[in-house]
């Protein structure tokens, strides 16, 4: 197995780190909004999960200073990239996990 591969699984082989990005995929959100549009996570669990991908150069963090003070999270370019990969695997999901067809 290659390191960019064991690289990759390592950052987004991570609970709620797939589900995150894909979140973000359509442009800037607001933290709050973020939370509530993924059911199940805590809010500590997404903060992490954000310094993490921050950390990683795949979200920038942006604040508006308001008032009230608002944080928004957006994909980087780098993050951007993932799209076709996480879009991939999103259709194989359906078509292998969800619909268990045998062509998989």
């Amino acid at each position: 197995m290659s390191d960019g591969i064991t690289q990759v699984f390592g950052l987004l082989g991570k609970r709620w780190t797939g589900v995150i990005l894909a979140s973000l995929m359509e442009g800037p959100v607001h933290f709050a909004d973020l939370r509530r549009s993924i059911s199940g996570i805590s809010e500590r669990m997404l903060s992490d999960r954000l310094v993490e991908l921050a950390a990683a150069g795949l979200v920038l963090r942006e604040v508006d200073e308001g008032p009230p003070l608002r944080v928004a999270y957006r994909l980087t370019e780098r993050g951007a990239a993932l799209k076709p990969a996480l879009t991939e695997l999103g259709e194989w999901a359906e078509k292998c996990l969800l619909k268990g067809e045998d062509s998989c």
